[in-house]
């Protein structure tokens, strides 16, 4: 496991994930911490920075520049090893799995040998400590990188990670996770885990805007990310990106709820 401590970090953190080939939404988060004066030092991403949308060697180009802290995730660690899915998991010939075939072939045709270079020496952990608190940084898991945690996962399966980070690393205050897509807080005995949520896809909630956060003083706050989603979508299609998640940005729901836990799924969350 191949770990990256930041040292003491000042001033407020801006957290994220899933770019997930995005562009425009992954610009507009660059432009929101210019205007609130957050350094890229202090932007950190929890991976995934390619998956289902349009412009995915753009995408890994422009982090690239930006030169914030970046998280492997499953994607990334599935192209730089040449691999031939995305290594999600997701059950054979399930619609997950159909759809991901798409976006996960036009992402390893886009990406090449530099950028899988790059994204093979990314870190599987970031450490950092921010206003007293120890804080650790992963994909989905260690016990899995593609392991999806939700705000009503079992205590005990959030418990069972926090454990497994702290066999490694030692103590934290907080875990800031990713991979899963829906941003969320829990506080698990003496820990926190938080989902910083993604930017590039919504947050299967019927709307448009994206999310990221903000770790300060008081702790952390979600927010609203908002972009070109319609342009975005017009990208997808001239690409033949168009088996559902174009249609994800537009809507705010994703095309297929295999993944989730009953009570996210869309009547669920509308019935609420």
């Amino acid at each position: 496991m191949e770990l990256r401590d930041l040292g003491v970090l000042s001033g407020p953190v801006l957290l994220f994930g899933g770019p997930y080939s995005n562009l425009l939404a992954l610009r507009a988060l660059i432009e929101e911490a210019r205007n609130v004066g957050i350094p890229a030092e202090r932007m950190i991403c929890t991976g995934d920075l390619v998956a289902y949308c349009a412009q995915a060697s753009e995408t890994v180009s422009e982090i690239r520049r930006l030169g914030c802290p970046v998280v492997a995730g499953n994607c990334e660690k599935q192209l730089a090893n040449h691999a031939m899915n995305c290594g999600c998991g997701f059950e054979k010939d399930t619609q997950c799995d159909v759809l991901s075939g798409a976006w996960y072939a036009h992402a390893d045709r886009a990406i090449g040998a530099a950028d899988r270079r790059w994204m093979a020496g990314l870190p599987d952990m970031i450490t950092f400590q921010h206003a007293g608190r120890r804080c650790a940084v992963v994909h989905g898991g260690i016990s899995d990188i593609s392991r999806f945690l939700w705000s009503v996962s079992p205590e005990a399966e959030i418990q069972k990670e926090i454990d497994l980070i702290q066999s490694v690393a030692g103590p934290f205050d907080m875990v800031i996770g990713g991979h899963s897509g829906i941003p969320f807080q829990r506080d698990i005995g003496d820990v926190t885990w938080v989902n910083a949520g993604a930017i590039g896809m919504p947050a299967h909630d019927g709307r448009t805007e994206t999310r990221f956060g903000t770790l300060d003083l008081s702790g952390v706050a979600f927010h609203d990310l908002i972009y070109d989603h319609s342009a975005a979508k017009d990208a997808m299609q001239a690409a033949g990106l168009s088996q559902g998640y174009d249609a994800a940005l537009m809507t705010g729901y994703w095309p297929s709820e295999e993944v989730l836990p009953p009570a996210l799924r869309r009547a669920a969350v509308t019935k609420g």
